[in-house]
Order: C-alpha cells, then structure tokens, then sequence
C-alpha cells in the first residue's frame, strides 16, 4: 500500500468519525430541547404530570398513567379517539389557531347564545399553559355576562367513554361538561356545577351546591316543549368534597341507548339504566313522541357534540319564587374575581370499546 493511500484512508476515517460525532452532538441538542419543552408544557398549574416522550420524541398525553374506570369486557380494549384533547398548545381568545380548531368551535353548536343572562362570545376561551379557560365578565351597559363556549367539530355515539379532568369555578354560575344531539332532544351532562362557596345576590351560604355536581341526562320534545331527566337524590352526588377547591375528573360511559355510569375521580358513582330511567314518557318514540300508547322508543341513541361552557342558568338567576334569597347569580362585585370566575379544563379524553 502506497504512502499516499495510507494518507487517503487515514483522512477518510478522521472524517467519518467527526460525522458521527456531530451526529451524537445534534441528537444530544434535540433531546435537551424536548426536555426543555416537556417543563414547559408538564409543570405549568394543574397538570396532571409532565409529559413524558416516546423513542419518537412525540409528546405522550397526560392522562396516559390514568386507566378508563370501566371494566372492559373480554377481548376487548379501550380505543383513544382523535376527538381527545389534552390542551397542550396555545390558542389565543381572538385567534385560536390551527390546533384549536382542528377540534373545536369557539362557540354553541348553533347560533343560541345562551340561557338566562348569558351571553356566549368566542372571545371569552383560550388555551395557555396546558389548560383550557373560560371567563366570565359583564357585559358593558346590561346585567348579560359574557362567557365561553366550545363545541366538538366531531361527533360522539356509544358506546363511548368521556372524561374531563377540570377545576369547578367557586362562582354561582355553571361550569358544564356535556353532550347534545344536533337537534337538541338529547343530552347527557357529565358534569354541571355551581361552585360559589357564597352568593352575594342571595345574600347566603352556598355551600349546598358547592358540595354536589349534577349528573344526569334529558329527553325532550322541542315543539310543544317538553323535557324529562331524573329527579332522584342520585342525581346531585355529594361525598362531602367541596368541588372548587382542586381539579377532579369527571366522566361518563355512555354503554347504549339505555344505560349511563357516571364516574369521578375514577370512582363509579352512579347507574341509570332502563327504559323507565332513560325515558319514561315516551319522549324518544321513532312514531308519535310522547304517546306512551305506543312503545317505539329509541333511548339516548343520537349522535351527540361534546360541548364545554359557563352559563347562567335561568332557574337560578329569576327563579320562580321571585325570592332574593333563591336568586343565584354573580353580582359586579363577584364578577371582578377573574379566577373565581374562570372554569378550566386540563384535558378531555374519548375511547371507544374496540375487539382486540
């Protein structure tokens, strides 16, 4: 072998080790900035636990330690749906952005803005430091409150399993999670809360509702108006926590078009089942709702938007009564209390019962 190709090879293998070194460098500089951006993104307020990354880099979802309460049957496994969200970006109020709004609508599923003194505004959510929120302000120069409002671009059906993980607002107004029909007869609420630990316009405690969340369901008829849900003590759970202090999980499995399991924190908390607890009126009958002559019920057996919202409630802001002490809604002076007044959500997370 010549002196010159001695030289040639040394040279060659010099420069195939200093290739393979600034590979290992780059590599080390990539992994460094996704640690950087997994503090970021896992240690902000509320977060469940900082993401952790797969061989891919890709960030894992926060939920992913959290199993689905529900015992799977056998041979079968729980699916993560596209529809999951778990908030890890930034959307500003006045624009949302791509991520955002490859999910969401900033609004109601149609043009209504609101019960009671409501009034939805697409301004009033945005997603920061891995959290959805939503604020609630009053509207300048009327007694409307302006608040936030999202719905699904997708739809659900069951069998599905829903769960958010959210800190209740310590307001008289509703933090809700829940599920509608595009036609508004069904409904399915996961959550709906009313926070306040007081009410200045009832001028009381109100530890009654801060202690309970209410989940339940409605049937109805939209024309002549009529709506069924159940009215048993079930319905408003309380196990003495008082819910706006921390951020708890909230889900539901909606099994089929007659049985629902509610679950929080990972505890199953209530059971409806049966055509008499999903609809006893008839009001889903395929042939003349509401007839109860004739049994053409189809249960909860829409397809349903996922929707997340504050709202003013008319039953509690001009109850019937006219009474001031049942009159619950935030005065000026509450409404100035943007935290207490800010629902958020950390993540929402949809599966479905798939076979193996």
């Amino acid at each position: 072998m010549t002196n010159q190709t001695k030289i040639f090879l040394t040279r060659l293998m010099a420069l195939f080790f200093l290739t393979a070194l600034c590979r290992c460098a780059s590599q080390t500089e990539i992994k460094q900035g996704q640690n950087e951006n997994q503090d970021d993104q896992g240690l902000a307020t509320g977060k469940t636990t900082p993401n952790t990354w797969d061989e891919q880099g890709i960030a894992s979802p926060d939920w992913q330690d959290i199993p689905v309460p529900v015992e799977s049957e056998a041979g079968v496994v729980w699916q993560l749906q596209d529809l999951s969200d778990d908030f890890n970006y930034e959307a500003k109020a006045d624009d949302k952005g791509r991520d955002f709004l490859s999910k969401w609508d900033d609004f109601y599923h149609n043009q209504w803005a609101g019960p009671g003194l409501t009034e939805w505004r697409r301004d009033r959510s945005y997603v920061t430091d891995g959290q959805l929120h939503m604020w609630a302000t009053r509207k300048p120069g009327s007694d409307k409150i302006n608040m936030g409002c999202i719905t699904s671009k997708k739809r659900v059906i069951y069998p599905v399993y829903i769960e958010a993980r959210a800190k209740i607002m310590n307001s008289t107004l509703a933090s809700n999670v829940w599920l509608l029909s595009p036609d508004d007869t069904q409904e399915i609420d996961i959550v709906e809360a009313y926070g306040a630990d007081y009410s200045e316009s009832a001028q009381k405690d109100h530890s009654y509702f801060s202690k309970k969340i209410h989940i339940s369901h409605h049937v109805f008829i939209r024309d002549p108006f009529q709506d069924y849900q159940p009215k048993d003590a079930g319905s408003w759970y309380s196990n003495g926590t008082t819910w706006n202090r921390d951020y708890h999980r909230f889900g539901v499995y909606w099994k089929n078009p007659w049985h629902l399991e509610y679950y929080i924190d990972g505890q199953l908390v209530r059971t409806v089942s049966g055509k008499d607890m999903i609809d006893p009126f008839f009001y889903t009958n395929a042939t003349r709702p509401g007839d109860p002559s004739v049994d053409t019920r189809t249960g909860l057996s829409k397809e349903m938007d996922i929707i997340i919202n504050t709202e003013d409630q008319t039953w509690r802001s001009t109850p019937a009564s006219g009474l001031q002490s049942e009159t619950y809604t935030p005065t000026d002076n509450e409404l100035e209390n943007i935290e207490n007044n800010t629902f958020k959500v950390d993540w929402i997370r949809v599966y479905k019962p798939v076979e193996k």
